[in-house]
């Protein structure tokens, strides 16, 4: 009962061969109709600035070690794109935001040191970052590191609430991957390695509910949401199996079991590790870590 919804923009981008690493994450602004992407490699730049159209704008390097997850946090004022780095280096184990144009502005963590769950600002490999309008920010703590967590922070990075443990239980995780949240107050996060996401109340960080049953062949690695007048929506990138899921987003106050309601299946070997979704047009766009590209697809 699948519909089809979605169809690869081979002209994105013009230039692919800016790709010179392996492309982790990327992150749309809609607003001003860029395209962030994260990649790691020696001797690469670490991130790369598209315009929508696919055209390449610049580059940046600086204190990024390894990027994992990325984020455009669009305010009333300015634009900010925060990173989380996995390196192990001296830049590492840090969740950081920048300037459109790579100029750091604030380091959470500590540079080039993993630390225990036990201290809320000490990462272990964080893998994921979304940060909402009122600069409330929620970080997934563990791309197999020491930290199985859902951390959320207010908007002067301060402890609100934190959620996890390494586990299979209710609310814990292994190698918590992604994070989302939705219109309605919902947290989502991709537990890889217990193949299911698990949802939260953002507010108290209350456990809601959890999905499974779509992921017997393979856990999500990434999780966004996105919504239109009539349609709501979480897509979701399994690495191993090559393949986007579209899931219908629940009603408020039900969580149930996801249903597909439409899937993509990319090539062999292609490995879509993160994605984001552009709000306005509702393109995709699918950082693969085995084709060593950002791939764009429209909606129908």
């Amino acid at each position: 009962g699948e519909q089809q919804m979605y169809k690869l923009d081979i002209g994105w981008p013009k230039t692919p061969e800016q790709f010179t690493g392996q492309t982790l994450c990327v992150a749309v602004d809609s607003l001003h109709g860029l395209v962030y992407v994260g990649q790691r490699g020696d001797n690469v730049p670490k991130v790369l600035v598209f315009s929508e159209a696919g055209y390449f704008l610049h580059s940046w390097n600086d204190t990024v070690e390894m990027p994992h997850g990325i984020f455009v946090w669009n305010t009333a004022i300015g634009s900010s794109i925060w990173i989380t780095d996995v390196g192990t280096g001296k830049y590492g184990h840090t969740v950081k935001q920048y300037s459109p144009l790579g100029k750091l502005m604030q380091v959470l963590g500590t540079p080039g040191n993993a630390g225990s769950s036990l201290i809320p600002l000490q990462f272990d490999q964080p893998a994921d970052i979304f940060v909402e309008e009122t600069g409330e920010i929620y970080v997934v703590d563990g791309d197999g590191g020491m930290n199985n967590r859902l951390l959320k922070l207010s908007d002067d990075y301060k402890e609100i609430w934190l959620a996890g443990a390494n586990g299979s239980g209710i609310g814990q995780f292994r190698i918590p991957h992604s994070v989302t949240v939705d219109a309605f107050g919902r947290v989502w996060v991709a537990d890889r390695g217990n193949k299911r996401i698990q949802v939260f109340d953002k507010v108290t960080g209350e456990w809601l509910g959890s999905w499974s049953r779509c992921f017997s062949e393979d856990g999500p690695y990434s999780v966004r949401y996105w919504f239109t007048a009539d349609y709501k929506y979480l897509i979701v990138a399994q690495l191993n199996i090559n393949r986007l899921a579209i899931l219908a987003a629940p009603p408020v106050g039900s969580i149930g079991d996801c249903v597909i309601v439409h899937s993509v299946q990319l090539a062999d070997e292609t490995k879509p590790h993160l994605v984001d979704v552009d709000m306005r047009s509702g393109a995709v766009y699918v950082a693969e870590i085995g084709a060593q590209q950002v791939q764009k697809y429209v909606p129908l």
